[in-house]
């Protein structure tokens, strides 16, 4: 349906009046510089552009008190001096003629945007707006917010559509107080918020920004916080953050509508956040959350104070926004200690309210000030793999962020090579139907090992894969689904996993679904990672060759995925994904589709998903819409994982947590 970009020059025209160095990093040219590269790029273009309009009286009296409102409606006639002097009121806030109408029109904007999602005119969007607002109180303005953007949206919605289950998802690297104030007791909001704290040492300051602040009354554990207590964050701890603690927690509570609180200054180069994770981090974490509430996400713009690191995070958003793959992250994918010791604590806060954190082990480990340093993350213990290399020191801001590309989507992005006589009814209309094959003397030679890819029927299909696998490898499509005759799938897969290898990936994540066993001649060089789902038990066989029965429970099935099968995934870091749906798979449609979904956020989006050619119809189609950008039917309220499921992962990740790092919920305690 589109994603929507909403903005309004006129919020560029509030501006610092005075020396005020705490102040002085809010300014006009955070919008402009973010605008002109989204231009830039051509993504404004793809967008539908909505003007903002003015909040009214009675909408930003959604959260803030009218004594309030009236105060701010007076500065548009104040001088400089007396508005410098009701600045020096409040905490951290300038205040300019034009800040009224700019806070009005950042207030509207939000209001804008979630009324074009929840009407269905569009699927999500960008409020790109200032002054930003998560810090902003019921009756008072703070850290250069004057309106509460988000929470009069949530609000918004709320009262206008009915909805009554609402994610705030705050990744500023500021805690937004604000929104936590406001909603602490709603247990219709669910509010998730990492920040830097420090133990209490960074701005705000504030005791209740700790993990054991989780709401009060009957919004008890609807407040998520996730304190940083170091600086220098990057890609793997906030990946981490999303799998551990946020996505098990948003699946379980299903919420109707996302809104994000999209500060960058938790992006590389910020002066106010100093972490390191890298714009492209932006887009992994808006795929993550394109997953819930059928794909209804709303981003509006908070704090981000380096203009590079802002314009490049802004586009990664939209882009990601728009359906386009997520680029792959860079760096070595190693949570540092103090990260993991955050994530523990932040769990072991909310495991009572939870039941998705309730049958794991999520005892608080004790913290200090004297923590680990960002020198000190645990290098890879990966022999012989892919990842078996030193860590490198982190480059600087200005030539990281020089090097980044938005690399454009093949212009075929998803072609399926299926032969069922129906399947172009269930199709998207941009999906492509293939109609060529391999060479027919290049396909038997593939064939030739294989006594079950004689048959007419699966040369033919193995021709049609080999096809669409080489476009994929060439760069031509992004993804695709292929099919097989049932009694040849596993040497169909053998086949397309060798000529993966061969053809140009790296590094191939097969993720197996069914009586389908790990090919025998398949070489043990770290190039593979095999993952079978539907495994008779739980068996690391070695840190490539993974098993696990397939969870007979939703709540099971979401947990194998965010606490077993992302982790590897992104440990792993794979240029081609292999998704194989082979006999007695046992997954209904909206779990493929999941599975899917959250796959494609690997390898640039390359991901080949592999069917049953008497797979229905319907499971090709939705397998089509979401590996073309489309979000996945909601699966409902998760059930609980049953305990024989919940014991299988545990085991599974006791063993596996050595090699990958990214399977670490907790920090190992050094005796």
């Amino acid at each position: 349906m589109g994603t929507a970009l909403v903005y309004h020059e006129d919020m560029t025209a509030t501006r610092l009046l005075w020396d005020d160095p705490e102040c002085e990093i809010e300014r006009p040219e955070r919008l402009t510089a973010a605008l002109d590269r989204l231009r830039q790029r051509g993504l404004e273009q793809r967008c539908l552009r909505l003007s903002a309009r003015e909040a009214s009286k009675e909408e930003l009296g959604l959260v803030h008190s009218p004594e309030y409102v009236s105060l701010v409606r007076k500065t548009q006639v104040l001088g400089e001096k007396e508005l410098q002097a009701l600045s020096g009121q409040f905490d951290a806030i300038y205040f300019h003629p034009s800040t009224f109408h700019c806070a009005r029109l950042a207030a509207g904007a939000g209001l804008q945007l979630v009324d074009a999602v929840l009407t269905g005119a569009v699927q999500n969007g960008l409020a790109l707006v200032r002054p930003p607002g998560h810090h902003s109180q019921r009756a008072a303005a703070n850290g250069f917010c004057v309106f509460n953007n988000v929470a009069i949206a949530a609000a918004h919605a709320k009262q206008k559509h009915g909805l009554h289950r609402i994610l705030i998802v705050d990744w500023d690297v500021h805690h937004g107080q604000g929104i936590q104030y406001l909603f602490e007791d709603d247990p219709s909001v669910l509010y998730f918020s990492w920040h830097r704290y420090e133990h209490g040492r960074f701005w705000p300051f504030l005791r209740e920004s700790d993990a054991d602040a989780v709401g009060r009354g009957q919004g008890l554990g609807f407040t998520v916080n996730l304190p940083w207590n170091q600086v220098g964050m990057g890609n793997a701890d906030y990946v981490a953050a999303f799998l551990h603690l946020l996505l098990p927690l948003a699946f379980e509570f299903d919420p109707e509508l996302v809104l994000v609180s999209a500060g960058f200054d938790s992006a590389i180069g910020d002066p106010e956040g100093q972490m390191q994770a890298t714009p492209e981090c932006f887009a992994h974490l808006t795929h993550l959350l394109q997953v819930l509430a059928g794909g209804r996400v709303c981003a509006m713009l908070e704090g981000g104070y380096h203009l590079e690191s802002l314009a490049e995070s802004v586009c990664m958003t939209v882009q990601t926004l728009l359906g386009d793959p997520a680029p792959p992250l860079s760096g070595l994918m190693v949570p540092c200690q103090s990260a993991l010791e955050s994530i523990q604590s932040a769990r072991a806060a909310q495991a009572p309210y939870w039941k998705s954190l309730q049958l794991q082990d999520v005892t608080p480990v004790p913290t200090s000030p004297s923590t680990h340093s960002p020198e000190g993350r645990p290098p890879p213990l990966l022999p012989g793999g892919p990842m078996c290399k030193a860590a490198a020191p982190a480059p600087a801001p200005s030539s990281l962020l020089d090097q980044l590309c938005l690399c454009p989507a093949p212009s075929v992005r998803t072609t399926v090579a299926l032969t069922a006589p129906d399947i172009t009814l269930v199709l998207p209309p941009d999906v492509i139907q293939q109609e060529g094959s391999a060479l027919r003397e290049e396909t038997e030679a593939w064939a030739r090992p294989h006594e079950s890819l004689a048959r007419e029927e699966a040369l033919t299909a193995l021709g049609k894969l080999l096809y669409l696998l080489d476009g994929m490898l060439d760069g031509q499509v992004n993804s695709g689904i292929a099919a097989t005759p049932a009694s040849a799938a596993a040497a169909t897969l053998d086949v397309a996993i060798q000529r993966g290898l061969s053809h140009g990936a790296q590094r191939l994540l097969c993720v197996a679904l069914g009586q389908l066993d790990r090919p025998p001649d398949l070489a043990h060089d770290g190039r593979t990672l095999w993952l079978n789902i539907g495994g008779k038990e739980a068996a690391a066989l070695s840190m490539f060759h993974v098993a696990t029965p397939l969870p007979v429970m939703t709540g099971g099935f979401l947990s194998c995925i965010l606490g077993l099968v992302l982790p590897l995934a992104y440990g792993f870091q794979p240029d081609l994904v292999l998704v194989a749906l082979g006999p007695g798979h046992g997954l209904q449609g909206p779990h493929a589709a999941l599975l899917a979904a959250m796959l494609r956020g690997l390898a640039g989006g390359r991901v080949l998903a592999l069917l049953e050619e008497d797979s229905t119809p319907q499971l090709a189609g939705i397998l089509a819409r979401v590996l073309r950008g489309e979000a996945p039917p909601s699966l409902g309220p998760s059930s609980v994982a049953s305990p024989e499921d919940v014991q299988a992962l545990m085991y599974l990740r006791g063993q596996l947590e050595p090699q990958w790092k990214m399977l670490q919920c907790r920090p190992h305690l050094v005796v």
